[in-house]
């Protein structure tokens, strides 16, 4: 007899663990009535009953047989079985089952029938209703499986009997209160017949008993890892401080059949599994207990997957994947599973970057990067890391490439410009840039977009943007943050250019100096001339003129050399500022003492915008408190502490982007440690009759609210702790209703500790026109950088309109006058940002009169978070008239879900969810509710941002599944021994799928596929794996809907036959439109010949023809029928049973072959004294190659390989090449010419553009020196000659006399005698000897 040892602690496990129970199908009860009390024996009957009361067909099956089936002509949920008298041939094991709408249901328990002297061996069981700890309570179920029998519960080592009852059923109930370690032993049940006490049953099965908790808890390892592929072996380890236990080890999720013993080896157990499958996935624990069924607490629960896929990761960036060099970064890796490693990995590189084990994976670890530089820089991905070998494939959700840029751009060169952009998150008409050093300076774009030049340095200053919109032409908006630019300073290396800048500026500044000097030389050196007569010093102006005329063209050629040198090319820098408005954040505080709040003090602060940086606290509007990082979540904490005196004061916080302050938040104000701070009402407008909601924001969570109204005492209401807000609700607003109202908060505790009272609110009833009608022109789920507009109408006329987001006002429109009919305004959001998303409403109004807000729209704004997952319950396929549920799985907490539609404007059905996940109810479909469904979830404190859209989800509402589609892959002829995958595929997801053979009564099932599509593994293809197949859907709910099957697929298996030959005509390259004839011959007759195609699953052809050739006709053939083709026979006294391959044939249908592939290696750029290759590639064998070089009209280069060197010399090598090639058997087709590549000079094309324009300003400075220098020497040539006369007379010192090199004197005149020189005409300059 098998020992069943089914424990107490294991449906109290269950209960206590919370782990969800997986549905087990309802089982058929059996039992056993008789109408003779005293000889029950001679007259048995057997009664079925099917739990779902829905059945109408049972069957009664004895040893595994069935040997009676009974079908009612109605519905019933029991019938009987007559056996009659027991009898030797009546004995014997039976159970029986019902049928469901797919199938028999799982057989009842077992009814054991052995002799006419004994009654049936009852079935005996535990329930548990609380943990396996001593006081705990639990139940022992003992089923006889006859009615009025007398159950006694046994317990090993007594002599009398725990206890018995008699229930008028078939089942008794023994309970066992107050578990204590002497309840703990075996336990047995039997029964007898009240009218003959000797008559007893067998006992039952013994039954262990174990009160866990009186030793320590072992513990429980899984060697590799938890974590494994189907297929793969796991050893669990269960280890105890105590030698000679005995061992359990239990699965969670099925714990009457998951429970397994073993005896220790000293202090420990090891189970082995040698394959898992997925169903072992789970939570498994361990515990031990002695030979007194004592036992230990249980072990920590440890979870194993069993998994081909691990979920995908997604990775997120922390503050920006644009990062400035030098700073840090923190990449945060995320995924659904706790407790695993995470690895970081960039593209290029082989192994992991970082690596975070599975201690480290929680919500505070990312991978850093410190002082990131331009190396960092690329795409970054992550996975899961395990620290054992498995097979599981790892996917991830994203990849995020990290830009390092070199900050700030606020700084720029003279003669550069930079881009100012102005954003705002609102529609705008026009924006405006102002200068604060420029009065007159505004200029005026549409886009925000300024271009600023800073032109001799003039465009450094303090910016700012503002804005107006369409209606309001002549009304702008504040100002923004100011923005200045400024002059770089010098830091850092120069580089070349700057260098060569810098000389060249020098140079001109040397050379402007030395040509002033000379000037001045000039003029000091002709002033000292003396003349002696009238045509002297005509001859003396003439020459200072021309001395003077001299110095001005060398200045002028200075200049021109000037302006040469400063053309030189260096390149020009744009560079972009970002203004950008951010929106206010929410500012609140936390404490963790409920009822003495300012004990321990947090304040926080979070932004709406996805891009904000840091959070800065301000104290009284000036005082800075602190600042802190933003974290995933956009916010920040600034902890206080005990609030002491110094801490009272008004409080708010900025969020910093990356060049931008946000407005302040609301202030909260700290009065003291009696006093909770002011909380803020508000109300939309009040209509009479209707319902008026005001709210009342409070600063705490878990306060109480009361509302006031001026002239009352007492509280108009009061609502509990609901969070950091209330909304107390006027059911129908009437006059009665009107006056000041406020609002205070106060702690849950008595004494009340109460808030200031709120800034009072209002309340009046105004006459109002009918609110209007409101709506986006598009869908309001969009994604960011998506164009919006908003359109608000009436039917009144000349109204004007206000656009509110989140009750607050943003836009407005005025009336347009001069046209009749109809009022409406049009608000435009040019590029949706992740702060624009929210409630907007809008209203109209005409000078004192005002409509009813409009219905709201939620403006979601989607791509922030993961995508979550759609299911259809009970499946995706419904019958018109059904309910269908669809539940939507996303991955974080307190979120709001929309359900959507494809082909409606917006989404169909919203919900707000405590947990993870909502279900959205479609009543009663109709053939309209066909179609594609998505779903996302969005947060509605900040902004709506949204997730990604989930996977659309098709649902079918038909009488009738579509039809599948069988192929096979590789292909449906296969080699024999070769592995062939047969698919099903089709429209419907989340669907099984079974497969058929013809002829084959069994069908392979493949059950809750996740895809469109199933797939059906057929391992080493022998003789039996031959035959057609087809496939259909096997939902894995109860339905009614009608299944087609799919088509049906020839599974042919090859190389069993010699192979036939292939020919073509009229040859294997065609024009399109001609006819081709594929001829196939075989060696064997009567067989069927069968045409194949390379990348084809299916055959293309099949003929039976008389003889020994097939000829596969192909007319007006197209470009989508080149390829590969090939051919197998089989005969036909053996379907199925193919030859080997044919030699596999090329067609080409083209009027010329298609163009090749032309790459250069190592690079484009020529370096020096190396030379590059190009590499030509065509997609035919048997080719010639030809290489162009364009402005040569001979071919450069012939090739059978497509390898072609080139050189550099003489810079012959540089410009743009382009191959083609030619098919050896056709030599005059010539293929379509490659893509150009382009060969240039180490430089690049850039730099020797760049390069070139330097080389001829640099061959016109040289000129103009050269001919400077010329006119110099010539000018000094004729320059008046130094010469040294003696003194003749007086005795006067020595002279020099200073003669006119170019006199003009007449024939025979001896300019140089002494005689002949007048002493009036003669200058005479005294010079120290």
């Amino acid at each position: 007899m098998m020992l069943r040892t089914f424990n107490l602690f294991l449906g109290c496990i269950w209960l206590s663990l919370g782990v969800a129970s997986m549905a087990v199908e309802p089982q058929a009860e059996l039992w056993i009535e008789s109408n003779h009390p005293h000889a029950p024996w001679s007259n048995i009957t057997l009664l079925c009953r099917s739990p779902a009361r829905v059945s109408s067909k049972f069957l009664l099956m004895k040893d595994n047989t069935q040997i009676s089936w009974t079908r009612s002509s109605y519905k019933t949920f029991q019938v009987s079985f007559f056996i009659g008298a027991l009898s030797e041939s009546t004995t014997g094991v039976y159970r029986c089952c019902y049928w469901k709408e797919k199938g028999w249901s799982k057989p009842s328990k077992v009814l054991e029938l052995q002799s006419p002297d004994q009654l049936p061996k009852p079935i005996f069981w535990i329930e548990a209703k609380a943990p396996p700890l001593p006081g705990c309570n639990a139940n022992i179920l003992c089923d006889g499986w006859i009615q009025d029998l007398v159950f006694v519960l046994l317990k090993e080592g007594n002599t009398e009997p725990v206890d018995y009852q008699v229930p008028t059923g078939t089942m008794a109930i023994f309970s066992i209160d107050n578990l204590a370690p002497e309840n703990e032993g075996v336990y047995l049940c039997r029964t007898h017949f009240q009218m003959l006490p000797t008559l007893w049953s067998e006992p039952s099965n013994p039954l262990k008993l174990v009160v866990a908790g009186l030793y320590p808890k072992p513990t429980l390892t899984a060697h590799p890892g938890p974590i494994l592929a189907p297929g793969e072996s796991l050893s669990f380890r269960c280890q105890g401080p105590i030698y000679g236990m005995t061992f359990v080890l239990m699965r969670l999720e099925g714990l009457k059949k998951s429970s397994y013993y073993k005896k220790a080896v000293k202090n420990e157990a090891y189970f082995d599994f040698k394959s898992l499958k997925t169903q072992d996935t789970g939570h498994y624990l361990c515990l031990y207990y002695d030979a007194s069924y004592r036992g230990s607490l249980l072990s920590d629960i440890l979870k194993v997957w069993v998994t081909e896929t691990f979920p995908k990761t997604w990775l997120l960036v922390q503050p920006s994947p644009v990062i400035q060099m030098g700073q840090n970064v923190s990449l945060r890796c995320q995924g659904l599973m706790d407790g695993v490693g995470l690895a970081l990995y960039k593209e290029e590189e082989e192994g992991p970057l970082q690596i975070l084990d599975g201690t480290s994976n929680d919500d505070n670890k990312s991978f850093l990067l410190t002082n990131v530089t331009d190396k960092d820089a690329g795409i970054y991905s992550c996975l899961y890391f395990l620290n054992w070998k498995t097979s599981i494939k790892m996917e991830t959700y994203n990849t995020v490439e990290l830009m390092v840029v070199a900050w700030p751009s606020s700084m720029f060169n003279i003669g550069k410009t930079i881009t100012l952009q102005c954003r705002v998150s609102h529609p705008v008409l026009e924006f405006s840039l102002e200068w604060e050093e420029k009065a007159t300076f505004p200029k005026f774009s549409v886009n925000g977009e300024f271009i600023v030049t800073n032109i001799e340095g003039q465009g450094t200053g303090t910016y700012s943007c503002i804005f107006s919109i369409e209606a309001h032409t002549d009304i702008c908006s504040d100002p923004s943050k100011p923005q200045k630019l400024a002059r770089p300073r010098v830091t850092g290396f120069l580089t070349w250019n700057s260098f060569i800048n810098e000389v060249f500026r020098m140079s001109l500044f040397v050379q402007l100096i030395s040509l002033l000097w000379l000037v001045l030389w000039i003029r000091w050196r002709c002033r000292r001339l003396r003349f002696s007569n009238s045509s002297h010093l005509i001859s003396g102006l003439v020459r200072e003129a021309w001395l003077l005329g001299t110095a001005q063209g060398v200045a002028m050629l200075f200049i021109l050399m000037a302006l040469l040198c400063c053309g030189l090319c260096t390149g020009a820098l744009a560079e972009e500022i970002v203004i950008m408005p951010t929106p206010k954040p929410e500012l609140w505080a936390e404490t963790n003492f409920p009822l003495a709040p300012w004990t321990n003090l947090t304040l926080w602060c979070r932004s709406p915008s996805g891009s904000t940086k840091e959070f800065v606290l301000l104290k009284d509007g000036t005082g800075w408190i602190a600042t802190r990082p933003a974290s995933e979540q956009v916010r920040a904490a600034f902890p206080l502490g005990a609030l002491t005196h110094s801490h009272t004061g008004s409080y708010h916080c900025h969020s910093w982007e990356e060049m931008a302050v946000s407005e302040p938040s609301e202030a909260l104000e700290l009065v003291g440690t009696d006093i909770l701070p002011k909380p803020v009402i508000s109300a939309s407008l009040p209509v009479r009759g209707q319902e008026l909601q005001i709210r009342c924001k409070g600063w705490l969570e878990g306060l109480g609210f009361a509302l006031f109204k001026k002239g009352e005492q007492e509280p108009v209401q009061q609502l509990g702790a609901i969070g950091r807000e209330a909304f107390f609700t006027i059911q129908r607003m009437e006059d009665k209703d009107q006056g000041n109202y406020s609002c205070r908060t106060h702690t849950q505790m008595q004494p009340f500790k109460w808030s200031e009272p709120s800034e009072p609110l209002e309340l009046v009833i105004k006459e109002t026109y009918p609110k209007p009608f409101f709506k986006t022109w598009a869908s309001p789920v969009v994604a960011p950088g998506a164009r919006v507009t908003f359109n608000c109408s009436t039917s009144h006329e000349h109204m004007s309109f206000i656009l509110y987001k989140d009750d607050t006002e943003i836009a407005s429109s005025d009336p347009a006058w001069g046209k009749p009919g109809s009022s409406a305004a049009h608000f435009l959001i040019i590029s949706v940002g992740i702060g624009d998303g929210g409630n907007y409403s809008c209203r109209y109004y005409d000078f004192s009169i005002w409509s009813e807000p409009s219905d709201p729209v939620e403006l979601i704004v989607t791509e922030f978070y993961p995508k979550p997952t759609l299911l259809a319950q009970p499946g995706p396929v419904v019958l018109p008239g059904k309910n269908v549920t669809l539940r939507c799985q996303g991955i974080f907490q307190a979120m709001r879900f929309a359900l959507l539609q494809e082909g409606t404007h917006a989404p169909i059905q919203f919900q707000s969810a405590s947990g993870t996940s909502v279900d959205f109810l479609l009543h009663t479909v109709g053939a309209e509710d066909s179609g594609n469904y998505s779903c996302i979830y969005y947060e509605t404190t900040m902004s709506n941002r949204g997730s990604y859209p989930s996977t659309p989800l098709m649902i079918w509402v038909t009488d009738t599944f579509p039809r599948p589609w069988l192929s096979a892959e590789p292909s449906s002829v296969v080699t024999m021994g070769q592995n062939v995958t047969l698919w099903c595929q089709g429209p419907v997801r989340g669907v099984g799928y079974i497969l058929h053979k013809e002829g084959k009564a069994a069908s392979m099932q493949l059950w809750g596929s996740t895809s469109n599509e199933g797939a059906f593994p057929i391992t080493n293809i022998s003789g039996a794996s031959i035959g057609r197949y087809s496939c259909c859907y096997h939902p894995d709910w109860i339905s009614s809907i009608k299944i087609q099957p799919s088509n049906t697929l020839e599974l042919m298996v090859t190389g069993l036959l010699p192979k036939p030959s292939l020919l073509v005509q009229p040859g294997p390259m065609v024009a399109p439109g001609e006819n081709v004839t594929l001829q196939c011959q075989g060696e064997l007759p009567d067989s069927t010949f069968v045409l194949l195609k390379e990348g084809d699953q299916q055959p293309l052809q099949q003929q039976r023809p008389s003889g020994y050739r097939a000829d596969f006709w192909m007319p007006v053939v197209r470009d989508q029928d080149s390829g590969v083709y090939s051919c197998v026979y089989y005969l036909d006294s053996a379907p199925l049973v193919a030859s080997n391959h044919s030699n596999s044939l090329e067609i080409w249908v083209t009027d010329k072959p298609p163009k090749p592939s032309l790459s250069a290696w190592p690079s484009t750029v020529f370096k020096l004294g190396k030379d590059i290759t190009l590499q030509c590639r065509g997609p035919l064998p048997g080719v010639e190659f030809v290489l162009e070089h364009d402005g040569e009209e001979a071919p450069q280069q012939f090739s059978e390989d497509g390898d072609f060197v080139i050189n550099n010399l003489e810079g012959k090598g540089i410009g743009n090449y382009s191959c083609s090639y030619r098919l050896q058997d056709y030599p005059n087709i010539w293929s379509e010419p490659s893509d150009a590549v382009e060969l240039v000079g180490a430089a690049g094309p850039v730099a020797q553009e760049c390069t070139v324009g330097n080389i001829v300003r640099s061959t016109l400075i040289v000129v103009v020196v050269v001919a400077l220098g010329i006119v110099l020497a010539v000018e000094w040539k004729k320059w008046p000659r130094l010469r040294t006369r003696g003194s003749e007379t007086d005795g006067r010192d020595q002279t020099v006399v200073l003669e006119e090199c170019n006199q003009e004197g007449e024939a025979g005149t001896t300019t140089n005698s002494p005689s002949s020189a007048s002493p009036g005409i003669s200058v005479e300059v005294t010079v120290p000897i």
